[in-house]
């Protein structure tokens, strides 16, 4: 008895110091960042496109646009890969091969960012910038790059989405004469949407804080994009490249900016949990 007490003594400690960190790296980055978005105004730090540090002019919105079409392209690509992945491993897929490719697809997470980042450096940036025209370094390289990268993510999990439903689901539908493809399409898909929502959902929250891959392939510039063969600049590139000579308000700027993709990821996840929550609740409905 004594030492069952002792042992979850010890996990509600590592759990608390687990919570702690995240306190305390929360309060740092609101304390650093805070008192410029007090100063020049949210609506100017997140609307503007005037990014001049060195003259007092703090606007990020042509990063927030270059995050947001960066993580779209991404999810149009590691998204519809990692379903389609999902469906072929989890209903047409023989279970030698299953595990062989489950493993290799997940092997991926594995892969180190600037891995992915050389290789779109070297590939597919010179095939953009030879078949589609413009500076190689765009919206479109750094969607398919980190499209692959989210893939692991959303495959898995939606892997597990699929693999929950019910059995009968699936044998009550073959049984009233569908093909395994109207039942994936019209049943299995239909039953498993929130876990596939969850899947996408964290892929984004991957997608949108992901460094050095897009570093290499975005081209970093600061102008709106109007076109996906454009350069851009994300949330967490103007952070990693400006930080290391930043000061003053300069540097509590690109902490503010990381408020705001603070703020962006926590809120993907807490949407996920709350689908998560929703399908586990429907599930003890049933």
């Amino acid at each position: 008895m004594r030492k069952e007490r002792f042992i979850a003594w010890m996990l509600a400690l590592a759990a608390m110091s687990a919570l702690s960190g995240l306190a305390l790296i929360t309060a740092f980055i609101f304390k650093e960042g805070l008192p410029i978005i007090m100063k020049v105004g949210l609506a100017n730090f997140v609307g503007s496109s005037d990014w001049y540090p060195t003259e007092g002019a703090f606007g990020i919105f042509p990063m927030i646009v270059g995050s947001v079409a960066v993580t779209v392209g991404a999810m149009l690509v590691g998204g519809v890969l990692g379903l389609s992945c999902a469906i072929v491993l989890t209903q047409f897929c023989p279970p030698k091969a299953v595990g062989i490719l489950k493993p290799a697809i997940e092997l991926l997470a594995g892969i180190p960012s600037v891995v992915y980042g050389f290789m779109g450096v070297v590939i597919l940036v010179p095939l953009i910038r030879e078949y589609l025209g413009g500076p190689g370094l765009s919206v479109l390289a750094s969607s398919i790059v980190l499209g692959i990268m989210v893939l692991p993510t959303v495959t898995s999990i939606s892997v597990d989405a699929l693999q929950a439903v019910p059995r009968e689901y699936r044998e009550g539908s073959i049984a009233l004469g569908a093909t395994k493809w109207q039942t994936t399409h019209m049943v299995l898909l239909k039953a498993a949407r929130s876990g596939i929502a969850t899947a996408v959902i964290l892929g984004m929250g991957r997608a949108v804080g992901e460094t050095m891959a897009v570093i290499m392939v975005a081209g970093n510039t600061l102008d709106l994009p109007r076109s996906i063969l454009d350069p851009v600049r994300t949330l967490t590139s103007s952070i990693a490249l400006e930080m290391g000579y930043s000061s003053g308000e300069h540097r509590q700027a690109l902490f503010a900016t990381g408020v705001v993709l603070f703020v962006i990821i926590m809120a993907l996840n807490v949407t996920a949990l709350a689908v998560s929550r929703r399908r586990a609740g429907r599930r003890r409905a049933r």
